[in-house]
């Protein structure tokens, strides 16, 4: 039973460690982005048209493509970087999609107050993207934490773990148990993440009518 446990702590540990790393990565790379997105038409398209296409390719297949460049190969780099692809559509358009509704009437209005670009981005239009930009930071983050179970496939050892070797045993108790805890970790996540949603909403709503 103990051996069990800790097989177990040690899957839960390996999936929140690939998760949180594909995750910040993906924070760090498609913000930016994003925000140039909003700045440059060509690029949006571009980006756009690219993550479509990436979103279209099935996780094994991303995760079967990666492993086959040497550099890369089997393990956590493939994992980390087919996951940060994945990330891209829901990060850059809902960065993108914020900024760009920010009411116009209102960057008009600071605008003629004599407040320059640079300012206008970090003062205005940032602070109202923000739902947005969580929002897509939401959407992320579910996705990665499950998307990440297949990674046991190109020889992660995470959660995904309970339910391969579960499968190829014919053990279902190891299959519920790794599938039960993806699960709930996925819920609990977006339960903590749709509160905090929620109230940004709500702060955005309150401070622009004010």
């Amino acid at each position: 039973m103990s051996k069990n446990t800790s097989v177990i702590t040690k899957y839960t540990l390996a999936h929140f460690s690939l998760t949180i790393s594909a995750i910040l990565i993906s924070l760090i790379l498609w913000i930016p982005i994003g925000v140039y997105m909003t700045r440059n038409k060509k690029v949006a398209n571009f980006i756009f048209a690219t993550s479509n296409i990436l979103y279209c390719i099935p996780s094994i297949a991303m995760f079967a493509i990666l492993i086959t460049i040497p550099f890369l190969g089997l393990g956590r780099k493939s994992a980390i970087i087919a996951l940060v692809l994945y990330s891209m559509m829901p990060m850059t358009r809902s960065v993108y999609t914020g900024i760009k509704n920010v009411d116009k009437s209102l960057i008009e209005a600071v605008k003629g107050m004599g407040m320059n670009a640079r300012n206008i981005f970090w003062e205005v239009e940032l602070p109202m993207a923000v739902p947005s930009i969580f929002s897509g930071f939401r959407i992320m983050t579910i996705m990665i934490t499950s998307t990440a179970t297949l990674a046991t496939y190109i020889g992660e050892k995470n959660l995904g773990r309970l339910i391969s070797q579960g499968l190829s045993r014919s053990n279902m108790e190891m299959v519920a148990t790794g599938a039960i805890l993806v699960s709930i970790i996925t819920l609990l996540l977006d339960f903590i993440l749709s509160k905090i949603e929620d109230k940004l909403s709500w702060y955005n709503t309150n401070a622009g009518g004010e």
